[in-house]
């Protein structure tokens, strides 16, 4: 099965040197060609299809264009394969994609996944766009600025998570992402948190599966990893409450180093440099590189 996929990948991969003009129709193809080219997946319902789907584009000058048909426009196609792969998904898999999801995700993103809306995902079908639609027709430009993602900053870990799904591959995933949160526009950060943390809330469920003696140690660094989300939705105050209610005597020993982490970060972006010092000796020089970048977002 796994060299079948492989010959076809390759397959559409000569197919779309030629023409990026054709959707794909099987989602695992496409996952596996997005997570070649380091890209999304831009994914829609079939059913959407089977009747005219306007969108909006900006040309280059800045001017709103209305498509009146996303799936057979012969400028937009392209441009869509640019920057995403672009999938239809059959009907007949719904039930099955659901199934995966249930109750382990928010009504907003069950919402999303029900919607007609585009989609856009990881290479793992975890769904990133999840606002809320407040326009009559979705401005593909903007889901370009916003979503268009090189994910090989996260290439590693989403090929780890991929091949063995444990609580150190969704961990690391989840704190990749939200690396990589520091560096994208800030208008879509709040999306690359909640989807990290789809990742971090499957962590937690797969401690389970680990040495008991370990597992106390494992779910207090997931709960200091959804500390760190607060950082990067500028909250220090919050931040710095958390990590006071913390008792001393359970602590765990290998956490120490990234609770220093957190009251650095937390204190210098709240503008109390005289506290956070007390914290600096203990964290590490490149993740005190990490905390500057932190508290840059929090200026």
């Amino acid at each position: 099965m796994k060299n079948a996929l492989l010959k076809l990948l390759l397959v559409v991969l000569m197919t779309n040197t030629a023409s990026a003009q054709e959707w794909m129709k099987n989602l695992e193809v496409a996952q596996a060609l997005a997570k070649v080219q380091n890209k999304m997946v831009l994914m829609v319902w079939e059913e959407t299809t089977s009747y005219q789907y306007p969108v909006i584009v900006k040309d280059d000058k800045g001017r709103t264009i209305i498509i009146n048909n996303l799936f057979e426009d012969e400028d937009v196609s392209p441009l869509i394969w640019q920057h995403f792969v672009p999938v239809i998904v059959s009907e007949d898999r719904y039930a099955d994609l659901y199934e995966k999801i249930k109750d382990k995700r928010s009504q907003k993103y069950i919402d999303k996944f029900n919607d007609d809306s585009i989609k856009i995902m990881d290479i793992n079908g975890n769904i990133l766009n999840v606002d809320y639609l407040t326009e009559d027709l979705q401005d593909i430009t903007t889901i370009i600025q916003r979503y268009a993602l090189n994910t090989t900053f996260i290439a590693q870990e989403l090929q780890d998570y991929k091949q063995d799904k444990n609580f150190y591959s969704a961990y690391f995933l989840a704190s990749k992402y939200l690396d990589l949160g520091m560096y994208v526009n800030k208008d879509v950060r709040a999306n690359i948190v909640e989807l990290s943390n789809i990742y971090l809330e499957e962590a937690k469920r797969l401690v389970a599966q680990e040495d008991q003696s370990e597992q106390k140690g494992l779910l207090q660094r997931c709960d200091l990893l959804e500390l760190q989300e607060e950082l990067l939705l500028k909250r220090p105050k919050k931040v710095i409450r958390q990590l006071k209610k913390l008792k001393e005597e359970e602590l765990v020993e290998s956490n120490k180093p990234f609770i220093a982490f957190l009251y650095y970060t937390a204190y210098m972006s709240n503008d109390k440099p005289e506290d956070a010092e007390q914290w600096k000796s203990q964290i590490s020089s490149v993740n005190l590189k990490k905390a500057q970048l932190i508290i840059n977002l929090n200026k």
